[in-house]
This record gives structure tokens, C-alpha cells and sequence, in this order.
């Protein structure tokens, strides 16, 4: 009995317990706690996101190429919102009922009760108007934040853009981002999003019955701080930027530029380009529709992507394998009479050099010294090993950045294809031999590069030997830290000694009157290149040239593609020297290459002419029964192609422009 009598008294002091405990809760709840008085008044209060300015980015010399500048959205919450003049509203942002209706519709598909954009990019003096008429539009506000400027307008490829994010990118990003928001989609602005984007803050802020805002709830105890982004200085100069943009203008290919002894990318060039400041805005769109639409394909990251064939910008480094592996020595001549026979096939040279050595057949770009030493390379364990002796001949191109990706902090960088034996054999069966692959020793065939790709090559040349991974950041927020991976050195296997005479052939190609690129010797700098021609299937050859400047200490190396350009020296030499001399000395003196100025090499017109796109026929019959032809030809761009601004003859010399020089 006295057990049931112990039981019914600690069953009652739990219960007393338990109320106890809830009674407490609830009065934390009701009465000293905040955080619920917020949640239960989310009719008068609204979390407010406040975005962060983006981070500032500058080139190499703290000169502003990207900054921002406020905006406004207007903002609705559609259970909020109660009958009101809507005319008026649309009055002041500008559009028509219909619109309205449109845009309010896309809201309550998204969430009655969360905000959602309703009109975006109000301007300053929109957003002032509608401040004093916001009461009149419950459910309606008005949220800041800021947008890009780009004060040069340049470098659009290599900054890239930003717009809204998609369903993805919020998954992706585990919620940080909410529709509406914005994110770096391409180039610059893609690889940093995470430094640039800042961080979020969050407004508490109290309305009215009248919708006018009334200050942050507890003087801002429980508002977060937005932080702007890192700013970002990127290793790119804007001066020679811009002139490669305008020495590019109505044509066709790439800058890139390098300097050798730290792999930092000075000039970023991809032509057809856009501005920048075309991708921000109201209009941002219709300016992506045109620019996805125009059919030299502005949005094409040249640098990165460009596929080309390096033509004879590849004979200096065939030429430091063959030394290193003692094919050749400086001295090694061969005879050239204008052609090279490979078993029955005869490739054809476009000089008679005679005997002619290294340095010389790099200046002359003497095809059949390449095609000598290549086979000389490719034989030297018998013609029954040549499959084996190619591998190992490939897997040295490989370290000089060919093959494969270099690695670069920008996005979308390829690699494409260096043949291996196997894929030769998978091409030209198992019988194949050097002869059969003969185009390779000057640039052509089985091997493509970007242009990247190639300026890195120069960075070798010119550091004897070894390059750093090319980088677009030179640091980042305030401690300016990049990657550690950008200051390592990585060896292209060639020993230091062997580059002396290459780099004397580069110096004569450029500055001795039996050079292919002597127009373009820069007064005072020695430098130091290679002309390349490469043959183009579709229309007139690609102008190439590589170098680097000056030959002691160098400062730049810089590779320029310009396709359906001709002659390497015609126009890629001259626009490499114009843009060399302006980097080293900051000035430009004015002179002439092959007869034109600098303004004539801008005003120069080489887009290539698009075919007419032909129309289906369509038969009909008339009234008498003939069948009539309606074909009609249309043509992609209306606008006739400007002609040349100079005499052509005077820019390009006579040479022969099908063989790789």
C-alpha cells in the first residue's frame, strides 16, 4: 500500500515538473527572447539581403579594369501585396500593364510568400521617384545592389561576365545563391567567383502598415554585415592590351604575351573581341543574342582554344631536341637545292640555299634543313625502330607544354592532340615511317598548339630552359597571396648550352637582312623570332610569329596568330613589334613596317568572306506550266568587308605563302 502511495506522489511531481519546464520555455519564448518575436512578426519585418560590393580588378599597374557601380531591384512578396494604382507603378519603371501582369504572374509561380525579383537595374533616378511613393505599394520594396563598369572597355574575353544563376549553379553552391542573384559565367570572372563575391549580409528591418521602412529591429542587434570581395590584380598590362586589341580590329586570331621569368600573362588578346560593359544591363541579352549570333564567334577563347598548327614557330624547338640528342651540332650543314626527297615524294623548299647550317636555317626558315634533321632524329636506331625512336622524339616535345594543358588559373583551356606512334599507326597503318609524317619537323600535320602554347615555347627559349606555369593573377585581397604552383620552374630537358644558337638564328630571322621578319626589327631592342606561314584548307594561309625581347634579360615573349594573314612577316612579325616596342620602351616612335604605319596595320580589314549560304530551291509552277527556279543566296553579313586601307603588295612580300616559314 505504501508503495502505490510513493508512486502516485512521483508521478505527480513529474507532471508538475513537466508543466514547470514548459511554463519556462514559453515565457522565454513570449517574453525575453527576441528571436522568436521576430519570427512571429515576419509580417512586419523582412529579411533583407544586402549585397556585397564585388571585389575591384586591376592589371598589373593598379589600373582599374573592372569596378562597380549601384543598382536597384525592385522587389515583391505576392501575399503581401494589396490592391493599388498599378498604372502608376509602372508608370515609373517604365513598363505596360501587360508586363505587370506578366512579371507579377512569374512571381507567385515562384513563392507567394518569398521576394522575388520583380523589375531589375532600376536607376538612381528611378529608384528616387519610386522611394516616395513606395506606401502606396505594400508588398513591394526596393533592394540595392551593384553592377560591373569596365572603364576602358577592353579585355572582354579575358575578364568574362557575369549573370544570373540557374538551378544548377544554386545546387551547386549548397544555397549561397538564390535565384535572381549573379555569378561569374565566364573567363576572369568565373575562375575567382569565390574571392570576388564577397559575402552576404542581412537586414532585419521593420515596415509600417503604410510599407514605409522604419529602421532595423533592435537597432540592428541581429543583422549581419555584407564583406566586400577580394580585389584582384591580374598580371595583365591594359596598355598593350589595348593596342593588341586595336592592332587585331577586323581580323581573325590572338596576342598572348608572357613574361619569361615569372609566367605572368601580360597580354590576353582573342579577336573578334566585345566590349565588356555590352554584357551588363538591361540590354545584356540582346547583346548576347547578337554576339552568339555573329559568325566569327566573339565569345571563342582564341588564346586558350584556337587550334593551329605552329608552322615553322616550331623549328626552334625541333631544332634544341635534335642538338640535345647530338643529331646536330651548330655547325651540321645541310644542302638545300629548293626541295627535300622523303622516298618517292619530293617537298618542296622556297629557297635555294645550298649548304646551309643551323643558324642560317633558322633564319632563312629553310624547310629542308628541318626535314633533314627530322630524319636524321627519327633513323638514328635504324629505319626498323623508327615507331620507338618517334615516341621518345614526342615525349620531348611534350615537356615543352605541347600535348597537353598548361595548367593556367582561367577556365576552358585545351589541350589538343600531340600524335603518339599508336595514333599513327591507327592513321597511317602499321607501315608508316618518317616520310610519312614528314610535315611534322616544320610545324604542320600531327601536331596542333594554342596560342598560349606557343608564347610558352618562347618563355623556354628565353629563360634556357625551363618556363613557370603561365598565371593571369598576380594576387589576391590584401595579402596579394596567388598559388604556390605559379612560382615553380619545370624543365623542358634541354641542356642550358644548347639554346646559344638557336636563340643566334631567332636574333638573325628578326634583325640580318637574310631574315624572314627584318621589317620588324625594333629600333635599339634586339629581338629574337620566328615567322611562321601555316597552311589553311578554307581560305588563305595564317600569318604566325614568335619572339621574345630583348635577348639578354628578357622581358616579353609573345606569340601572334592571325589567321588568313598570309606571310608570317606580312602582318603577325609587325604587330608582334609594334606591341613589343610599346611594353619595353612605353612609347612608339612612328616608324613603318613593310611601308605601312601603325594606324594602317589597325585599319587593316581581314576577316575572311563567309560563304552564301544557299536556300533550298523552291519549284512552283505558273500559270503556264513551266516550273520556275526561286533559288535565292543569302549571305551572313549584310556588310560588304572593307578593303585593305594600304597597298597590300606594299605589306606583304613576294614569297610564296604555302610553305611554313
Amino acid at each position: 500500500m505504501d508503495q502505490l502511495f510513493n508512486r502516485k506522489y512521483i508521478i505527480q511531481g513529474l507532471f508538475i515538473l513537466l508543466s514547470l519546464i514548459l511554463i519556462g520555455k514559453l515565457f522565454y519564448m513570449q517574453v525575453l527572447s527576441d528571436k522568436y518575436f521576430l519570427s512571429a512578426n515576419s509580417n512586419a519585418l523582412r529579411k533583407i539581403s544586402i549585397y556585397p560590393a564585388r571585389g575591384v580588378i586591376y592589371d598589373r599597374n593598379n589600373k582599374v579594369l573592372a569596378q562597380n557601380q549601384p543598382t536597384y531591384d525592385l522587389m515583391v512578396t505576392p501575399n503581401q501585396v494589396k490592391p493599388f494604382d498599378t498604372l502608376s507603378l509602372c508608370n515609373i519603371i517604365g513598363i505596360t500593364m501587360e508586363e505587370f501582369r506578366e512579371k507579377f504572374h512569374k512571381a507567385e509561380v515562384h513563392s507567394r510568400n518569398q521576394a522575388f525579383i520583380f523589375q531589375k537595374l532600376l536607376s538612381v533616378e528611378t529608384y528616387a521617384t519610386l522611394q516616395e511613393k513606395m506606401f502606396n505599394y505594400k508588398g513591394f520594396y526596393v533592394q540595392k545592389r551593384t553592377i560591373r563598369y569596365y572603364p576602358d572597355s577592353i579585355a572582354g574575353q579575358f575578364l568574362g561576365y557575369i549573370r544570373e544563376v540557374n538551378n544548377n549553379e544554386i545546387e551547386k553552391y549548397q544555397g549561397y545563391y538564390k535565384l535572381g542573384d549573379y555569378i561569374g559565367k565566364t573567363g576572369l570572372e568565373k575562375q575567382y567567383e569565390a574571392d570576388l563575391r564577397g559575402k552576404k549580409g542581412i537586414i532585419n528591418m521593420l515596415y509600417n502598415v503604410h510599407n514605409v521602412p522604419q529602421g532595423s529591429y533592435a537597432d540592428g542587434k541581429f543583422d549581419s554585415l555584407a564583406v566586400a570581395g577580394s580585389q584582384i590584380i591580374t598580371t595583365i598590362d591594359s596598355r598593350i592590351q589595348k593596342l593588341g586589341e586595336e592592332l587585331l580590329a577586323n581580323k581573325v586570331g590572338s596576342v598572348v604575351a608572357i613574361e619569361p621569368s615569372t609566367g605572368e600573362v601580360l597580354a590576353f588578346v582573342s579577336s573578334p573581341g566585345y566590349d565588356p560593359n555590352k554584357m551588363v544591363g538591361k540590354e545584356t541579352n540582346n547583346s548576347y543574342k547578337n554576339l552568339f549570333a555573329n559568325p566569327y564567334k566573339p565569345f571563342f577563347n582564341r588564346p586558350l582554344r584556337g587550334r593551329y598548327s605552329p608552322g615553322s614557330a616550331f623549328k626552334p624547338l625541333d631544332a634544341l631536341i635534335a642538338l640535345q640528342e647530338g643529331a646536330i651540332d651548330p655547325n651540321t650543314t645541310f644542302n638545300c637545292p629548293g626541295y627535300y626527297w622523303a622516298g618517292n615524294r619530293k617537298f618542296k623548299c622556297e629557297h635555294v640555299d645550298g649548304n646551309i647550317s643551323l643558324r642560317r636555317g633558322i633564319a632563312r626558315s629553310c624547310n629542308t634543313y628541318f626535314y633533314s634533321i627530322f630524319a636524321k632524329m627519327m633513323t638514328k636506331n635504324g629505319l626498323k625502330k623508327q615507331h620507338a625512336t618517334y615516341d621518345e622524339w614526342q615525349n620531348k616535345v611534350r615537356k615543352f607544354g605541347i600535348g597537353d594543358t598548361l595548367g593556367i588559373d582561367f577556365p576552358g583551356e585545351s589541350s589538343y592532340k600531340l600524335f603518339t606512334a599508336e595514333d599513327n599507326t591507327k592513321r597511317h597503318g602499321k607501315y608508316w615511317g618518317y616520310t610519312t609524317i614528314l610535315s611534322v619537323a616544320i610545324g604542320q600535320g600531327e601536331i596542333s598548339t594554342t596560342p598560349l602554347q606557343m608564347a610558352n615555347i618562347m618563355a623556354i627559349i628565353a629563360n634556357r630552359g625551363y618556363y613557370i606555369k603561365p598565371h593571369v593573377v598576380k594576387g589576391i585581397g590584401n595579402d596579394k597571396h596567388i598559388d604556390q604552383k605559379y612560382k615553380e620552374k619545370h624543365y623542358a630537358g634541354i641542356d642550358a648550352r644548347h639554346f646559344e644558337p638557336v636563340i643566334d638564328g631567332m636574333q638573325d630571322a628578326v634583325n640580318s637582312s637574310i631574315g624572314t621578319a627584318k621589317e620588324s626589327q625594333i629600333p635599339n631592342i634586339l629581338m629574337c623570332g620566328k615567322t611562321g606561314t601555316v597552311q589553311n584548307n578554307q581560305g588563305k594561309n595564317h600569318s604566325v610569329f614568335i619572339g621574345f625581347a630583348p635577348r639578354e634579360n628578357p622581358k616579353i615573349a609573345i606569340a601572334v596568330i592571325i589567321e588568313n594573314g598570309g606571310y608570317g612577316g606580312a602582318y603577325a612579325a609587325p604587330i608582334a613589334s609594334f606591341i613589343t616596342e610599346k611594353y619595353l620602351t612605353d612609347t612608339l616612335t612612328g616608324r613603318r613596317i613593310n611601308g605601312a604605319t601603325i594606324e594602317q596595320y589597325k585599319a587593316a580589314n581581314l576577316l575572311p568572306q563567309l560563304k552564301e549560304k544557299i536556300v533550298k530551291p523552291k519549284l512552283k509552277t505558273d500559270s503556264l506550266n513551266q516550273v520556275t527556279d526561286t533559288t535565292k543566296r543569302e549571305s551572313p553579313i549584310k556588310t560588304k568587308l572593307n578593303q585593305h586601307t594600304f597597298n597590300k603588295t606594299a605589306v606583304e612580300p613576294k614569297a610564296n605563302a604555302t610553305a611554313a616559314k
